[in-house]
């Protein structure tokens, strides 16, 4: 299916029932309902590798992102248009040949990060009563295709996507993409869409068609597929279920699945894989447990659609997919401890604090002798992460809003040992 059939059928399936409406909902005009933001990002991210046999043993940089977002309303009248339009400056702040790697600065031939780098973009869209046609520059966050925001600058996609709420409680989205700028200090908007473990696969383009939908106030559902041409067809279920307690108690279970089968040219070999997880979360007052289970059934790992230079997109919803690692190779089994802690309780309101654990035993010897995309992921072994966070957002004063994050990683085991530093801080400012 070509992207014009595929957008065709997702348009006739979703705009049918809103063809009727006379007027969009709540049109305020293209001028008036438009808004302009300007978020000010600084990161430090320091990676230390503790194996002997790493190619690289330290990389280290610091830079400061500063993005201007405008957004503007919909004209009003039965079909809506608008446009949406973003530019981004990186400075480096620190960095150089021998440190390099991070995924904050793009990096010449020989090592030297850019002292400066800029890009821009924009998207056009149309909106009939509840429902919203984009075409340009995206930010998808589907489970089967999602932008990360683990680096600089949030990356994005070149596609078409349709956003629905026509039809009561349900939300559709769908997406055809053929291109991404990746959030690893790239000005590039043409990159190829490839994949986290297989690496450089270079599919001619990704789409997907799905929604969520509560089945009651307690339960809801998500179901998608999507297929990454010429690589993989994949589906991906959730229930997410939240059960209140008396007093100030609640149980919140999450199931996440996703299966995927190859397609088409194969171009990452043959994939036959159902990756799963169930999380439980115990809440009381100011506190949190969570203990999870994550299972990978295959002899490739589960692998999702990369959306940045050096790690991994957010194309992955597993409860242990954590800051390091995602423990999704061969045949993982894994489980999580979690803890979390809101200290508004105590007379710190904005400040949340996480401490988790997780483990995960692989038996990739299913793989073992294969000459494919996978062969270095294949080795039976195991591997541990700790993970340390603090958030704090500025809740009044000239810095309201102000957003301070610390995240610690310590690794060891399959995949690498490391010790991992993230310093992020983000300053949002409404111009209009």
């Amino acid at each position: 299916m070509n992207s014009f059939s595929y957008v065709a059928l997702v348009l006739a399936a979703t705009l049918s029932p809103c063809l009727q409406a006379q007027e969009q909902t709540g049109a305020e005009g293209f001028l008036e309902g438009s808004s302009l933001s300007l978020t000010n990002r600084n990161v430090y991210f320091n990676r230390d590798f503790r194996h002997a046999n790493a190619a690289q043993s330290y990389r280290e940089e610091w830079a400061h992102g500063i993005l201007a977002r405008f957004e503007s309303g919909y004209s009003q009248g039965r079909i809506g248009f608008g446009l949406d339009a973003h530019a981004a400056l990186g400075i480096k702040l620190d960095g150089g040949r021998g440190r390099y790697g991070t995924g904050l600065l793009p990096v010449d031939s020989e090592g030297r990060a850019a002292d400066a780098f800029g890009y821009a973009g924009g998207a056009l869209k149309a909106r009939i009563s509840e429902t919203e046609l984009k075409i340009g520059d995206l930010i998808p966050t589907a489970p089967v295709f999602a932008s990360t925001t683990t680096r600089l600058f949030t990356s994005t996609a070149r596609g078409v996507q349709v956003l629905s709420g026509d039809l009561a409680d349900l939300s559709l989205d769908a997406g055809y993409f053929t291109a991404i700028r990746d959030g690893s200090g790239s000005t590039n908007r043409d990159g190829s869409i490839d994949l986290t473990y297989a690496g450089a696969v270079d599919a001619p383009s990704a789409r997907y068609l799905g929604g969520s939908y509560p089945l009651s106030e307690r339960l809801s559902v998500s179901l998608y597929g999507a297929t990454l041409e010429d690589v993989w067809h994949q589906y991906y279920a959730n229930l997410l279920y939240a059960l209140p307690l008396s007093g100030q108690r609640a149980l919140t279970f999450n199931f996440n699945a996703y299966d995927s089968r190859s397609e088409g040219k194969q171009l990452a070999g043959e994939i036959n894989n159902l990756a799963w997880s169930l999380s439980g979360a115990y809440s009381i007052g100011a506190h949190t447990f969570t203990l999870a289970h994550q299972q990978v059934n295959g002899d490739t790992p589960f692998d999702y659609i990369l959306m940045d230079g050096i790690n991994a997109g957010d194309s992955i919803y597993l409860a242990n997919s954590a800051q390091y690692s995602d423990f999704n190779s061969p045949n993982e089994a894994s489980v999580q401890a979690r803890y979390d802690l809101d200290m508004a309780a105590y007379g710190v309101p904005g400040l949340v604090l996480m401490a988790r654990y997780i483990k995960g035993d692989i038996d990739g010897s299913g793989y073992l002798g294969s000459d494919g995309p996978y062969a270095y992921a294949a080795a039976p072994g195991k591997e541990w992460e700790r993970d340390l966070e603090a958030r704090y957002v500025v809740q009044a004063g000239p810095a309201k809003n102000l957003a301070l994050r610390l995240r610690y990683a310590t690794h060891r085991g399959a995949g690498g040992d490391i010790d991992e530093l993230r310093l992020i801080s983000e300053l949002p400012l409404q111009l209009f």
